[in-house]
């Protein structure tokens, strides 16, 4: 626990975050996910300002990734704290001690990662499914239905699959997995998904392949 929350303490980040606390609650009355969950921006920064260790721990089994990131609190703390971004640094922490709480969270964005990795977007129409979104009520079951042809109909060419939201070039696919390198969002996932890393790491193998012998053919060419 100590650990964790040393590791909290000194990201370079934190000393900008955090900055007092009048305890006047304007951050927990204007936060959107305080209303629907069980958390409160004030708890997080009374909790790190008083530097209580295993409530800090506490926290970040579930009440830290209730936080949407709006950073409505950062707006309007007038001791200019921001519980966002702590709660950035926190989960942060969180991935990098391997928490099982992370692993829980982020498990299901696994297959939304790997969209991301093998085709560049993010979501795609096939991933449209009542299961994933029943919140949508029974008109989704049209819209799945007909899919297909909705996105054959669609006069751009590049549209007309349901597998991908638009194209992606092969020299912007190799740059973006070289910042998800450089920036460590590739180690992260490691620590999460060491199966999903494996098979997001030869998939980019592959395409870094692939574009060293398109850039080949260029020099050829020219």
């Amino acid at each position: 626990m100590q650990q964790i929350y040393d590791d909290i303490r000194g990201d370079f980040r934190y000393d900008n975050e955090l900055n007092g606390c009048l305890n006047c609650g304007i951050c927990t009355a204007t936060c959107p996910a305080a209303h629907f969950y069980d958390y409160s921006p004030r708890e997080i920064v009374q909790l790190l300002w008083t530097e209580n260790v295993e409530q800090i721990y506490d926290a970040m089994q579930e009440k830290i990734w209730a936080c949407a990131q709006c950073m409505t609190c950062a707006a309007r703390c007038p001791f200019k704290n921001s519980p966002g971004g702590l709660v950035a640094i926190m989960r942060e922490v969180a991935i990098k001690h391997e928490m099982q709480s992370a692993k829980d969270v982020l498990r299901p964005f696994g297959r939304v990662m790997l969209k991301l990795i093998t085709t560049g977007n993010q979501l795609s129409p096939d991933m449209i499914q009542p299961d994933h979104f029943p919140d949508w009520g029974p008109n989704i079951q049209k819209v799945e239905g007909d899919l297909t042809v909705l996105r054959k109909a669609i006069p751009v060419k590049t549209l007309q699959t349901v597998e991908t939201a638009w194209e992606v070039s092969l020299k912007t696919s190799v740059e973006m997995y070289t910042i998800w390198e450089m920036t460590g969002v590739l180690k992260s996932l490691e620590l999460m998904d060491e199966n999903l890393f494996d098979v997001i790491e030869d998939f980019i193998d592959e395409k870094r392949e692939e574009y060293d012998e398109w850039l080949e053919e260029q020099e050829d060419d020219d």
